[in-house]
């Protein structure tokens, strides 16, 4: 398949800091062999003993092999981690007895070769679905050679490795001082199609040397998903295999913040949440034929929950989606979404704006409403709808992309 770079693909992958208590080997296991490329398809990361982990994953019910072991393993280790392999090219979703084998036997390699806990070894797999493995050992038998690879992470090839109908490689990270001690962030995702807010929709990990309680970091980690994986959306669709996780391994000798109230909390979370929704952004950004970065925020609504129901409706739409695309600024769709929603609205008191075109306000069009303005914004790469439902003082964001004959084009042609 042959695939157009994304408008919005950086220039170059970003300079991610070196995070102490991790190392990584990437390699080819041949996923990708049959269709004539030759390409990293896996990878093997190695945490320090002591790493705490959090994860959420999937919300369906048709989640994958790997999905179902990698909750057990959570609650298992209680939220320590050692180790981490994930392929792409075959999700390892809907596979029955096969797909708990291919675990197995992959889980066994990992234990045997590194010598850490089988409940601190996760897993994950992104490709297609419901084609079990011929030998329950396929993925296993290439952790030796991977681990005798082990280094300081090359973070592109990593993020390289995973790729599906992905465009280019996404990264994110940073570094702050807590207190005097440097301490670093650096994540990497996958994903472009099969996106829609139900978890985390798609495959990201987030690598960080801070010292936080397991706990502690998997409330975080809730909380900042809601926010970011969680509030983007490319098609409507959510994957069998969407993971999120975050590794803390404590290396860089800080004390460990065990409760939100230390005074370090506040900007350890500001960091991660940066780094997730840079990821997140990204995603959106290589959504499948995207042309379009959209920016959709709710206000004067109900809650925070209402705000998201009625930006989800709007990013979902196809009518509007469509739209976005060809650079029709039908406003009259938006309102369709709103009212579809079901969420509570005033529709005297409806407003809605693109960019800082008001284009309809109190229930009807605006008085000083300009075609031309609202088709300038639409015509943009990047812009945002804004509606103010007129009912309460509560908002959301949801970013997502318009939808292109493109997206058909790659998943006609998904698994050739």
């Amino acid at each position: 398949m042959n695939l157009t770079p994304s408008p919005f693909a950086p220039a170059r992958f970003p300079d991610l800091p070196v995070v102490n208590g991790v190392r990584a080997a990437t390699g080819s296991r041949g996923f990708y062999a049959r269709r004539g490329m030759e390409r990293d398809d896996m990878f093997l990361f190695v945490l320090d003993e002591g790493t705490a982990c959090a994860g959420v994953y999937t919300v369906s019910n048709t989640a994958s092999a790997d999905v179902l072991w990698c909750r057990e393993a959570l609650e298992q280790g209680a939220g320590a981690a050692r180790a981490l392999v994930v392929n792409a090219g075959n999700s390892n979703a809907f596979t029955g007895p096969k797909g708990v084998l291919k675990n197995e036997a992959t889980l066994k390699a990992m234990t045997e070769t590194l010598g850490v806990p089988k409940e601190t070894c996760f897993l994950a797999a992104t490709g297609v679905i419901g084609e079990p493995l011929s030998d329950p050992n396929y993925v296993g038998m290439m952790v030796p050679e991977l681990a005798g690879k082990l280094a300081p992470p090359d973070w592109e090839a990593a993020a390289r490795a995973f790729m599906t109908t992905d465009t280019f490689p996404k990264g994110a990270g940073s570094t702050l001082d807590l207190d005097g001690t440097p301490v670093h962030f650096a994540g990497i995702a996958k994903g472009s199609g099969m996106i829609a807010p139900n978890m985390a929709t798609m495959l990201s990990y987030v690598f960080t040397d801070a010292a936080i309680e397991p706990g502690l970091l998997q409330a975080l980690l809730a909380d900042i998903t809601n926010q970011t994986f969680n509030s983007i959306t490319v098609d409507g669709d959510t994957s069998t295999s969407d993971t999120l996780m975050v590794f803390a391994t404590g290396a860089s000798g800080m004390a460990p913040i065990r409760t939100p109230e230390d005074p370090r909390f506040e900007a350890l979370a500001d960091a991660l949440h940066a780094v997730c929704q840079d990821l997140s952004h990204l995603i959106v950004k290589d959504g499948e034929g995207a042309s379009k970065f959209v920016t959709i925020t709710v206000k004067g609504a109900v809650s925070s929950q209402s705000a998201k129901v009625i930006a989800s409706e709007i990013a979902n739409s196809p009518l509007i989606k469509t739209a976005m695309a060809a650079g029709d600024a039908n406003w009259g769709r938006v309102v369709m979404a709103v009212g579809k929603s079901l969420e509570p609205i005033r529709m005297d008191q409806l407003s809605i704006w693109f960019d800082d075109v008001l284009v309809a306000e109190n229930g009807s069009r605006a008085e000083n409403y300009s075609e031309a303005a609202a088709s300038a914004v639409f015509a943009q790469p990047e812009f945002t709808i804004c509606v103010d439902a007129g009912v309460g003082d509560q908002s959301h964001t949801v970013w997502t992309c318009d939808l292109t004959h493109a997206y058909v084009d790659i998943n006609g042609a998904y698994r050739t």
